[in-house]
């Protein structure tokens, strides 16, 4: 099967809830295994909650997401208009191997998320963060 799901939510803590609800809407339609759904909420929940926290200053503004399930992997495109934040190269990677208290506080989601996809990749277009990640069904 394949199948293409776009929806934007606010950038406000409550929209979390969407976003869960929406991945597990998708791959119970597009049979994807628990460990696929587990890893593509997880992800998703990261990444949209250090949007909400770290991307505005104002009001509420809106995060795009687009989900693509094909049958070996899973495309997600996300989308928002704050500051330019590059995960991929602008926190570098925690010592994972230092004892918890010698340990900065954050950075762990964004090594979480780039560990847990296969694939990610961001571009800065016109005003916008697009950050598009790739999992592969099995493993």
């Amino acid at each position: 099967m394949s199948a293409k799901r776009f929806f934007k939510v606010e950038t406000k803590p409550d929209s979390l809830e969407r976003i869960v609800a929406a991945v597990e809407e998708i791959g119970e339609q597009e049979n994807w295994s628990p460990e696929v759904i587990f890893r593509v909420n997880l992800v998703l929940e990261e990444l949209g909650l250090n949007i909400i926290t770290h991307g505005h200053d104002d009001e509420f503004h809106e995060i795009e997401f687009t989900v693509i399930s094909e049958p070996d992997a899973i495309t997600i495109e996300i989308s928002d208009d704050g500051r330019p934040f590059d995960p991929l190269n602008d926190v570098p990677d925690p010592d994972v191997n230092a004892a918890i208290e010698d340990r900065p506080v954050g950075g762990l989601g964004v090594y979480l998320v780039r560990t847990m996809m296969d694939e990610l990749s961001y571009q800065r277009i016109e005003g916008r963060n697009h950050l598009t990640l790739v999992s592969r069904k099995t493993g």
